[in-house]
């Protein structure tokens, strides 16, 4: 792996775009889910429940992004040539695995899934404190912030998407009636 290259960096800032800010989402929805007492009625565990389907939606933009960037030459040499980090980005394709529900039965795998991009960002931040560059630290923190949103907006649209399957189907039951 080339760690110089700027197509490297830049791969690695879509990685960080995509997944780095799950665990976060993962740990606010895990606690507020937990506090009882003070819970309002729509933090219930469903969204623990939502956040690998979330997670897995996400992985699907990934993929679209990178079947985008190949979309004019679908050759082999090209395909190959896309593939900066490609530990990190095989490992970011396996994420559409929670689409199945047997993956997504246990939330805490697609935490396990995400950590590495995660610490990816903890390795920027380490590593470019000491170097002159501090445009990359704010690059990544640019990243991280897309990312926390990009996963709340997932997890809402899920969460909405559900929420209208179960409209419709209630609804459906009640007119057959």
């Amino acid at each position: 792996m080339i760690k110089d290259s700027l197509s490297n960096y830049i791969s690695e800032l879509q990685l960080l775009a995509f997944f780095a800010g799950y665990p976060l989402i993962y740990t606010l929805v895990n606690f507020l889910a937990t506090k009882r007492q003070e819970r309002p009625s729509f933090l219930s565990n469903k969204w623990v429940e939502l956040l690998p389907f979330a997670y897995g939606l996400i992985g699907t933009l990934f993929i679209g992004l990178f079947l985008k960037n190949i979309s004019p030459d679908f050759s082999l040499k090209n395909i190959m040539g896309q593939f900066q980090s490609p530990f990190l980005e095989v490992w970011a394709f396996i994420s559409v695995l929670f689409w199945i529900p047997a993956f997504s039965k246990k939330p805490v795998f697609s935490l396990l899934h995400s950590l590495p991009f995660f610490f990816l960002l903890i390795n920027h931040f380490f590593t470019q404190t000491t170097a002159s560059g501090r445009f990359v630290i704010d690059n990544d923190m640019k990243m991280y912030t897309i990312s926390f949103l990009l996963n709340m907006a997932a997890l809402a649209f899920i969460y909405a998407l559900l929420y209208c399957l179960r409209y419709f189907r209630f609804y459906k039951n009640t007119t057959a009636n």
